[in-house]
């Protein structure tokens, strides 16, 4: 199942298969419906080519101005494009790390662990992003179409992506534990790439604090997942309460979003 589910795009990282999961209700998410994925540039042509023939009509793209005009989105032919930051800025350091941190870095290993549960934190708490999850939640509800796909992605598909898919199977009642698996399945699927980074800092003689931050930076963590489910607690009291308060889910968005995706 898990292979199925890696998708086999060659000059792309992380690019998966939400279809299978079983709903807490005993339905399963739609196959051919929903991808998540790290960026879409620099894609070979083969690997558009299997997008668009695997039916991608909309592509949602989580990522901050300064990474979408860094390295814009090579759009399926057929595909609608939605440009919905979840930041402003790129929180998430997926493609560089600020003065400040860099310095902590080299002196403290546990920096970039720090760094990413305090992200995940304003994922949940930052009326921008708020707001950038519930715009995700309208293309989902235009995806109603039979041969359909929507993509969603940031750059390297594993943290504005991943509390993406934790939203999204959430409203679709998967269960926790499956969730929670999802997640943590961008470790597997991105390895090689994680490894090369930490192949090229220890060929740059870099200290082992550093490469154990940017490890953190690069990967994803339960304690990240936690960091969010806490903020949701305080706030909401449940998963269910924040998709409702703040991300603004009715009754009917979400019997919607089930018969579109569960079968």
């Amino acid at each position: 199942m898990e292979q199925q589910r890696l998708l086999p795009i060659s000059s792309g990282i992380n690019f998966r298969e939400l279809g299978g999961y079983t709903t807490q209700d005993g339905k399963t998410t739609k196959w051919n419906k929903l991808i998540r994925s790290g960026k879409l540039a620099g894609l070979s042509m083969d690997d558009m080519t299997f997008l668009e023939n695997y039916g991608v009509k909309y592509d949602v793209d989580f990522r901050s101005p300064e990474e979408k005009s860094k390295f814009p989105d090579q759009v399926p032919a057929n595909a609608e494009y939605t440009f919905d930051p979840v930041f402003p800025v790129d929180e998430t350091q997926s493609t560089k790390q600020t003065d400040e941190l860099q310095r902590k870095m080299n002196i403290d290993a546990t920096s970039g662990l720090v760094e990413m549960r305090r992200v995940y934190r304003d994922v949940i708490n930052q009326p921008h992003a708020q707001k950038a999850y519930r715009k995700f939640f309208d293309v989902l509800l235009s995806n109603s179409a039979t041969n359909s796909a929507l993509l969603f992605h940031c750059t390297a598909g594993k943290d504005r992506t991943g509390m993406g898919a934790v939203f999204l199977l959430s409203a679709l009642n998967v269960d926790e534990d499956t969730i929670k698996a999802d997640y943590l399945l961008t470790n597997r699927a991105s390895k090689s790439f994680q490894d090369g980074i930490i192949m090229d800092l220890k060929l740059q003689n870099k200290n082992s604090a550093f490469i154990q931050s940017i490890r953190a930076l690069q990967s994803v963590n339960i304690s990240y997942y936690n960091s969010a489910m806490d903020e949701i607690k305080k706030l909401s009291g449940s998963m269910d309460g924040y998709l409702r308060e703040y991300l603004q889910l009715t009754d009917h968005d979400l019997t919607d979003l089930k018969s579109i995706y569960l079968e």
